[in-house]
């Protein structure tokens, strides 16, 4: 016990210690901590780590679906629905047949064998490609596509590994079958998915307590996942539906308390979950390493260069048509203007592979029904590790030459502009109709004037502190202000300790008045608009 906990601290240490020298070098922590769960795992002494597949598919998967999707806008979402759905679904599935014909024909690996491989690898991260790309100024729809695959990919995928492996272990497979399981999987979870989200919802909303709608929050993702995948589902679907639900229909629900309280808590969870997972991640080189050894290395090697090619190339193939064969129907080509081609490129150039294809490659069966070792087994769990390192360190580190080089990252800075002054007009009509509300509130009711001069002098600081647009020169006043506010605050903060000191007031008063200074504080950090604009 004691080993293990010394082991979580060194976790938790690498953790923080990569993240902040990921920010310093610019490169995106996923990367480094990978590279380091694999350098750690080779230390003299330290304790060999397998990663139990029922921890990602049960424990870990949950929380980053629902995150994901609470924090995907419902409206983006359903209007880049084709997309979302001809990569998550349609790209799986044509990876997962081009793996098994590559490896059938190629390498000589059963259909059954090949096809189980490509399903395991097919499905782009959900973590990954968002952490490598998010840094970029990549333009805002290709983000919401790449975000909304990685979300549900994991389902079609999943479904494709079980088939997969009942077809293996059974010798039995019937694509009509197939396809309506697949349809019934797809609306039942649909269906659950929403169910869960109303009931939790109301749920917090009775509780009106922090602590227990923070709780019941935590839970959500699980119920909505584990009875969907224990009646043998995917739970992914089911979890999706739940988060856009909460997202569309929760702002109107749930405190402003549990709301402050709740992001800073789930950001925390997913932060150190997200990292935990590419750094256990890393550690699986050791064991593979160990078993590598009793199998040939040009088998590997030849075996992870073709995968590899192969989910590559698919992704390429199939990513441009589905681009742009849609647009040759008129409605469509109206309602939704066809790219340019290098927003398809950077969809393809970003398809990183994660845990959850290594956690399917883990939780493969030892043995078939009959007794026999499972086929090819260890190649699988080599091949799945090597495609991981490849398309995140390679794909990873390569990703901001190529937007550089595509010259996209000027459009997404000019996105950035208009939603930042859009944002301002939102926040000036916003006050002008709370004015309004003011006013009508000063007319029916009798208040007093103190009252209404108060709500008035809250009304203008809030008005003052917008600025009028995103020219350089506001920009420069905006943040000279927010810095002095700043500074302001923090000589508060030494006042307000040098009076706790001498006993003029009590701790449970200075966390009071240290309480408003940190809502200050944090609303000039949400405020606070960029210099990186052009």
């Amino acid at each position: 016990m004691e080993a293990n906990f010394q082991l979580f601290l060194i976790l938790l240490a690498l953790l923080a210690g990569t993240a902040l020298l990921a920010r310093r070098i610019e490169v995106a922590p996923a990367i480094l901590l990978l590279v380091a769960g694999i350098a750690l795992a080779f230390v003299p002494g330290m304790p060999a780590v397998e990663l139990p597949p029922e921890l990602v598919l049960l424990v870990v998967l949950p929380p980053l679906i629902y995150s994901a999707a609470v924090a995907m806008s419902w409206r983006e979402f359903k209007f880049n629905l084709r997309p979302i759905i001809l990569l998550a679904v349609g790209c799986v599935i044509f990876t997962a047949f081009a793996v098994a014909a590559a490896t059938h024909y190629l390498i000589g690996l059963p259909w059954s064998v090949g096809f189980l491989l490509g399903a395991i690898v097919a499905p782009p991260d959900v973590v990954a490609p968002l952490a490598v790309a998010s840094k970029l100024c990549i333009p805002r729809r290709i983000m919401v596509v790449l975000e909304g695959e990685g979300l549900a990919n994991d389902a079609t995928a999943l479904i494709l590994y079980r088939f997969a492996v009942m077809a293996i272990s059974t010798g039995l497979f019937s694509l009509p079958m197939a396809i309506g399981e697949f349809s019934a999987i797809v609306a039942g979870e649909t269906l659950f998915g929403i169910a869960v989200g109303w009931l939790s919802l109301r749920a917090r909303h009775w509780a009106r307590d922090p602590q227990i709608e923070i709780t019941l929050s935590l839970i959500t993702p699980y119920v909505a996942y584990w009875l969907p995948e224990h009646l043998g589902g995917s739970g992914v679907i089911a979890t999706i539906a739940c988060g856009l639900y909460m997202s569309w229909n929760g702002p109107l629900l749930i405190s402003a308390a549990t709301r402050l309280q709740g992001i800073f808590f789930w950001n925390l969870v997913i932060y150190l979950i997200e990292g935990t997972l590419f750094l256990l991640t890393g550690f699986q080189m050791h064991l593979l390493y160990e078993r590598s050894k009793t199998f040939p290395l040009d088998d590997i090697l030849i075996a992870t260069a073709l995968v590899t090619v192969m989910i590559v190339v698919a992704r390429f193939a199939w990513t441009f048509p589905a681009t742009y064969l849609p647009r040759m129907i008129k409605r469509v080509r109206q309602r939704d203007p066809a790219p340019p081609w290098q927003w398809p490129f950077v969809l393809s150039f970003t398809g990183v592979r994660g845990a959850v294809s290594l956690a399917a490659a883990l939780a493969l069966p030892l043995a078939l029904p009959d007794g026999r070792p499972f086929p090819d087994r260890d190649l699988i769990l080599f091949v799945t590790f090597g495609v991981i390192f490849i398309t995140l360190v390679g794909f990873g580190l390569s990703l901001a030459p190529v937007v550089r080089w595509l010259g996209i990252a000027q459009a997404g800075r000019s996105e950035r502009a208009a939603e930042l002054e859009s944002e301002i007009a939102a926040r000036r009509e916003a006050l002008d109709a709370a004015l309004k509300s003011l006013e009508a509130i000063t007319e029916d009711r009798d208040l007093s004037e103190g009252v209404v001069r108060l709500l008035r002098a809250r009304h203008e600081t809030r008005t003052s502190q917008l600025p009028t647009s995103l020219d350089p020169d506001g920009r420069l006043v905006s943040a000279a202000g927010t810095d002095l506010t700043r500074e302001l605050i923090a000589s508060e903060r030494k006042f307000i300790h040098i009076l706790l000191r001498d006993g003029k007031i009590t701790d449970e008063a200075r966390r009071h008045i240290e309480r408003d200074l940190d809502l200050e504080e944090a609303s000039l950090a949400n405020r606070e608009f960029r210099d990186d604009l052009p």
